[in-house]
C-alpha cells in the first residue's frame, strides 16, 4: 500500500492510494461516487486480494485532493482529464475501470476519449440515464453537509440518509461508512469528507432528451470496450428497465444485480466479489 501525489493541469495536488503489486498483470483504477473518496473501495480491495493493482482515487474536492476555488471544473469532464495525469504520472498505458455512481461516468468519458487505454470497464449502478428521483434524494442529504459533535452522530447521518440501500447494516457497519467518508476536525466536530461546491448544481441537472441522446450514443460508442454492469437490487438511480437496455446494446457486457442493496453497493457483497473477481480473470487473460 502506497500514497500516490500528483497535479492536475490547473495545478491542484491530487492524491490516490495504491494498493497490491506494482507489477501485477492487471492495473485497476477505482473511481468513487459524488460525496465519497478512495476509501470507499478498501472493503472491495480487501475481499479481492493481492493478485490485481489498485489505485483508488480521491476526485478533486473530496479527501486529501485539493479544493478548487473555480467550482466550475467540479465535472466529470474534468475529473477525467484528472484520472488521464495520474496514469500518465503512473505510466499506466491500459487500466481496468471500476467506476461507481459519478466514477462510472467518468469511466465511460475515459473509454470515450481514449478507448485504447481502456481494457475493461466496471459499472457500479450508474448508466446513461440517471433517475430523477434518486438524484433528487441525494442532492437532499449532500448539499448542506453541516458538522456535528461526535462520530456517532456521523454515523446516525450516514444511516439516515442511506438506509434504504443498506437494510441488513448494523450500527457497526454505519460506524464503518462514517469513517470512510467522514472526517475528524481540530476541534473534535465531525464533517463530511468533502467540498461543499461539488454538489452545488445537482439539485438543477436535469436531462433533456437531447442529453439522454448523447448520453446513449456515448454509450453506444463503447461497444468494444468489456463491459460488466452491477446494479443494486432497490437502486434508484439506475432503473432495471435501463440497466437492460445498457446489456443488450452492448454485445461485450453482462448485467449482475446485487440483491439487498440499493444506490451504491459497496461491492464487498459476495454477488459484487465473484462477478468483479471473475470479470477482472477475463480481461487478464486477452
Amino acid at each position: 500500500m502506497s500514497d500516490i501525489h500528483y497535479k492536475s493541469a490547473d495545478g491542484l495536488d491530487l492524491f490516490a492510494k495504491s494498493y497490491g503489486p506494482e507489477d501485477a498483470p492487471l492495473s485497476v483504477l477505482c473511481m468513487h461516487g459524488l460525496t465519497r473518496n478512495h476509501k470507499d473501495f478498501e472493503p472491495m480491495i480487501e475481499r479481492l486480494g493481492d493478485r490485481y493493482r489498485f489505485i483508488a482515487v480521491d476526485v478533486r474536492g473530496r479527501g486529501q485532493s485539493d479544493w478548487t476555488t473555480n467550482p466550475d471544473t467540479y465535472s466529470p469532464q474534468i475529473y477525467a482529464q484528472d484520472m488521464f495525469a495520474l496514469a500518465d504520472q503512473l505510466q499506466l498505458s491500459r487500466m481496468a475501470l471500476i467506476g461507481t455512481s459519478m466514477g462510472g461516468l467518468m469511466a465511460m468519458i475515459m473509454a470515450k476519449v481514449a478507448p485504447e487505454r481502456v481494457s475493461g470497464m466496471v459499472l457500479n449502478d450508474v448508466g446513461p440515464v440517471v433517475n430523477p428521483a434518486g438524484l433528487a434524494r441525494i442532492a437532499a442529504y449532500s448539499q448542506d453537509p453541516k458538522p456535528v459533535p461526535t462520530w456517532q452522530a456521523a454515523a446516525e447521518k450516514v444511516k439516515a440518509a442511506q438506509a434504504d440501500a443498506f437494510p441488513d447494516f448494523t450500527g457497526k457497519d454505519w460506524m464503518a461508512f462514517a469513517k470512510r467518508t467522514w472526517r475528524e476536525q481540530e476541534d473534535g466536530s465531525v464533517r463530511a469528507d468533502y467540498d461543499p461546491a461539488i454538489t452545488r448544481s445537482l439539485g438543477e441537472a436535469k436531462a433533456g432528451p437531447l442529453t439522454k441522446f448523447a448520453m446513449w450514443r456515448m454509450f453506444g460508442s463503447l461497444r468494444s470496450v468489456p463491459l460488466l454492469i452491477l446494479r443494486g437490487e432497490t437502486s434508484d438511480i439506475l432503473s432495471k428497465s435501463t440497466a437492460r437496455r445498457m446489456a443488450r446494446r452492448h454485445p461485450a457486457s453482462e448485467l449482475v444485480t446485487i440483491p439487498n442493496r440499493g444506490h451504491t453497493p459497496i461491492l464487498d457483497e459476495p454477488t459484487s466479489v465473484s462477478a468483479i473477481s471473475t470479470f477482472l480473470q477475463l480481461l487478464e487473460s486477452k
